[in-house]
């Protein structure tokens, strides 16, 4: 095929695709992420049950499905719900805004159990037993109903007690819902729970209340496997939640379970017949065992209370037995089983009904979760976000602004430096833009913040890839080329540095896609594709329309392509300066390293784990009336700073603590709401765990680790191994220094500076590579001359090209820095630091690294004392003269299928087909085989 051929079927492919991007566009609708739209978010670690001893990869899947039928059941549209790492499952409910409910409906484990009151309850100092605590209170004994009689919060023990006396006890036998041991932890003068120690699943947990210890003046209570502590529900019939509420009554039994959830089938909500107004209740069957089950033990029951009537001479209201019902350690329901009505106890054929003080609401809840089933995996809460739509939009609109801030910047930069080049390569980046949006919209990509960030970033990616070739193209210009032919080895010269750079960013987000957190995988993933698109449009889109155009007038003239008559010199000994340029660095790292070491890294909650709270307040507010408010329910330590942001008005607070459960923060959002007044959509709260601040970290390192092993490989390949030393030290260099300014500065270190450092390795390697590139391509043409002399020249030919790739690809940056929100700003922080250091480490490090290495071999060191000799003051120049080895390779001599110039030094065959098309030399002289 023809290159006009081959250029017009590709501007034609150009154009179909751009019809398509259309249709696409104007048909798909846009999905965005929670960050953007509003809603809440919820990350779970599975945990070891009675019923699945291991967290298997089927447990896993099995325990997503669950959720995802209870998320159907309560009509959420467009819900994530996504395995996370090898125990992770993180849930996204767009346009849900009650944290507490949300956590509550897809992340309570329904464990529905069945107990024999008196025959599980446990005697406790300040009670002779469970048993004892519900003399004389009400029960309905209808034959097959459960009701909320006994149980309530008016009788029962405080928490501590009950948690002292459940850890004296010794399990017996029988089925259990716990595998571990409970922890609870509490003050040792008050006896009141630390609100983050209740509940505890594993001893290290409460070690996020401190770092490293235990907080002082407080108790840790162990409950041993094989008891359970059960709490009662208050006089309205919804259960207390203990950790905002110190005056929730307890008991404590045995966990012998007689029958589970899992026995139960068709559960639905219905009305309770024998009360007056028909209240609520929860119907349901047995199954065949649980019905078995079920007639067995309320016939055990029913027999003893005869028993007791015998033996003990009760009277027949206090002989009477009781059968419990529990939900997740919530007492619903005690039944009473009365021997005079039920001398056989229960048979289970009609089922049985469960009620209590149930609305509607909650009766149906109930039903689903029993329908639904109990997730097979216990799970553990450990981060959680909500944000307001209003943010969300917020967020949206500054990161579209950012978006067409950067484009417009990078544009306009290429319209004026390269002209009718620029506005080729404009073109282009509008066709990455329509191409890249509907890509958006087919696969579909949910866009989130990050995402945006990573797609205003491969705005700079297209430019640099048409910036490497367009130098080329002008270089081919100078040498004398005609404007077609220049076009065509410019392409076909840039291609390599072009593949090299941008294979190494496609791996560094692939990597940083598969090991890092779900809001960093939005960011890999769009600068993934972005990349691969960008390779199109940058590289066969525009060398189509340059080849189409190639004998137009409008690119006929030199000046029409922005090439000057004479090439800018940069005639510079950048070698014999490295010495300087170490120094300059060494005193970098230095106050950095000392930073680091005395003021620290300002850990955000992603790593620290904490709730950070944003909110607005409708009344005027000081820092010490919101933290008078936080005091008052039971969070003293939280930092207050007041915000200026004007979408939040003219009074705006962040609250950060230690990490709060979804109850808290509701507590705290109904305190804030009862004293100042909350907008619901401009309230916003994020909660991190310390098993989730773990996991952050530990991905973090992984994912550095893995893109440093990968980019060493691949610089190994391509050019070899000892390329990739220098490029290894650069990246070093420029992390470490990024990391400085990070402790200098006092900001956050967040997943999003993660993603940020490890991008820099990206590009920071980009510039690296343009001057590696030239130096491979200098090595056979300069057979004759020192390495220090090869880097020079590479260096003076490429560094207009190094500085103008930074230079595009700061813009963007810069237009996120300055008009991004408060996430993209610390990315973008991050990424100037680490692209302008990125672009010095290249020339200033990695380079003279590298001269400092090769001239020890063997070849270079005798080159290098061959130049001393010949220098006049012993010294090598800078810079080999121009022509230098034309005459050499002029005469030179194959022999043996060996090529050498007249010093005998051995020149490849690839060498010499360089310095051939280089100096214009013919085929060298074969001599005859001795």
């Amino acid at each position: 095929m023809s290159d006009r051929r081959r250029n017009g079927f590709i501007l034609l492919l150009v154009l179909g695709l751009i019809l398509a991007s259309g249709v696409a566009i104007a048909s798909k609708k846009t999905i965005l992420g929670l960050d953007l739209k509003g809603g809440v978010e919820l990350v779970y670690q599975g945990k070891p049950s009675a019923q699945q001893r291991t967290v298997t990869g089927e447990a896993i899947q099995r325990t997503i499905d669950v959720m995802r039928k209870r998320v159907d059941q309560i009509g959420v549209a467009s819900a994530e719900i996504q395995r996370q790492g090898a125990d992770q499952i993180s849930i996204g409910l767009p346009d849900v805004h009650n944290l507490q409910q949300a956590e509550r409906q897809v992340g309570t484990p329904a464990q529905l159990a069945f107990y024999d009151w008196e025959g599980a309850g446990i005697p406790c100092p300040s009670h002779s037993s469970a048993a004892a605590l519900l003399v004389n209170q009400p029960g309905n004994q209808a034959a097959n109903t459960f009701s909320e009689g006994a149980g309530n919060a008016s009788t029962g023990l405080s928490l501590y007690q009950a948690a002292k006396c459940a850890a004296t006890q010794k399990a017996g036998p029988g089925a259990h819902l716990r595998l571990t041991p409970e922890y609870f932890l509490f003050y040792k003068k008050t006896h009141n729970p630390v609100p983050n120690g209740i509940f505890l699943t594993s001893k290290s947990d409460f070690a996020s209340l401190k770092p490293s210890q235990q907080p002082p003046n407080t108790e840790l209570v162990t409950v041993p496997v094989g008891i359970t502590v059960l709490q009662a529900q208050d006089q309205s019939g919804k259960a207390n939640v203990p950790q905002t509420n110190f005056a929730a009554r307890f008991f404590v039994l045995r966990d012998n379970v007689a029958v589970f959830g899992r026995d139960i089938t068709n559960p639905q909500q219905g009305f309770d017949s024998n009360q007056v107004g028909s209240p609520p209740d929860v119907e349901f069957k047995f199954t065949g065992k649980g019905k078995t089950e079920f007639h067995s033990v309320t016939r055990a029951i029913s027999q003893r209370g005869k028993l007791v009537k015998a033996f003990q001479g009760l009277t027949d209201d206090q002989a009477l037995q009781h059968f419990a019902v529990a939900l997740d350690r919530q007492l619903i329901s005690v039944a009473t089983i009365d021997y005079r009505n039920l001398p056989d106890g229960i048979d289970g054929t009609n089922g049985a009904i469960i009620t209590g003080n149930f609305t509607i609401s909650s009766a149906q809840d109930l039903a689903n979760l029993i329908k639904l089933g109990a997730l097979p995996i216990g799970l553990k809460l450990i981060s959680s976000s909500q944000v307001s739509a209003t943010l969300g939009k917020q967020a949206l609109h500054q990161g579209l602004i950012a978006g067409a801030a950067g484009l417009a910047l990078v544009m306009l930069f290429l319209l004026l430096y390269y002209r009718v080049l620029g506005l080729i390569a404009t073109g282009a980046l509008i066709v990455y833009g329509v191409y890249f949006f509907a890509l958006i919209k087919l696969v579909p990509i949910t866009l989130t913040l990050p995402g945006i960030a990573g797609l205003i970033l491969t705005i700079g990616v297209a430019a640099d890839a048409n910036i490497v070739i367009f130098e080329r193209v002008k270089e081919e210009v100078r040498a004398g080329r005609s404007i077609g032919a220049a076009i065509a080895a410019g392409y076909k010269k840039g291609l390599s540095a072009i593949i090299d750079a941008n294979v190494v960013t496609i791996m560094t987000a692939f990597i940083l896609f598969i090991l890092a957190t779900s809001d960093v995988k939005g960011f890999a993933f769009t600068l993934g594709i972005g990349t691969i698109v960008s390779l199109f449009t940058a590289v066969l889109a525009t060398q189509a329309i340059l080849g189409t155009m190639g004998r137009s007038k409008l690119i006929h003239t030199r000046s029409a392509l922005g090439v000057r008559e004479k090439q800018r010199s940069w005639h510079f000994d950048f070698m014999g300066a490295s010495k300087y340029f170490f120094s300059m660095s060494g005193v970098i790292l230095l106050v950095g390293a000392l930073a680091i070491g005395g003021r620290g890294l300002h850990f955000g909650i992603d790593f620290e784990s904490g709730t950070r709270i944003t909110t607005a307040l409708s009344k005027p507010a000081s820092e010490a009336q919101v933290r008078a408010v936080m005091s008052s329910v039971g969070v003293a330590d939280a930092k207050i700073q007041k915000l200026s942001n004007k979408r939040l008005g003219n009074t705006a607070f962040q609250i950060s603590s230690k990490t709060l459960q979804p109850p808290q923060v509701t507590k705290i959002q109904n305190a804030l709401n009862a004293r100042f007044g909350v907008p619901s959509t401009k309230f916003q709260s994020q909660s991190v765990g310390p098993t989730f601040g773990k996991t952050v970290a530990n991905a973090a390192v992984v994912a550095i680790i893995a893109s440093l092993l990968v980019i060493s490989a691949y610089i190994a390949l391509r050019f070899e191994w000892k390329y990739a030393v220098p490029v290894l030290i650069a990246l070093m260099h420029d992390l470490l220094i990024t990391s400085g300014v990070y402790s200098l500065t006092g900001r956050q270190v967040t997943t999003s500076t993660v993603a940020a450092l490890l991008t820099i390795l990206g590009y920071s390697l980009y510039d690296t590579i343009i001057v590696f590139d030239r130096v491979r391509e200098n090595v056979p043409r300069m057979p004759r001359a020192a390495f220090s002399q090869i880097v020079n020249r590479s260096m003076s030919e490429v560094l207009t090209r190094s500085m103008a790739t930074t230079f595009c690809t700061l813009l963007p940056v810069v237009a996120l820095l300055f008009f991004g929100g408060s996430t993209l700003k610390d990315f973008a922080f991050a990424l100037m630091i680490g692209v302008a250091s990125g672009a010095y480490s290249s020339i200033f490090i990695a380079s003279p690294v590298l001269t400092h290495w090769k001239e020890r071999e063997s070849v270079y060191k005798a080159r290098h004392e061959r130049l001393a000799t010949e220098s006049p003051d012993g010294l090598v120049p800078a810079y080999a003269p121009v022509g230098a080895d034309a005459e050499p390779v002029r005469k030179a001599k194959a022999s043996r299928g060996r090529i050498t110039a007249p010093d005998d030094q051995e020149i490849s065959r690839s060498e010499f087909e360089a310095l051939k098309e280089t100096l214009d030399v013919d085929e060298p002289k074969k001599v005859p085989r001795a």
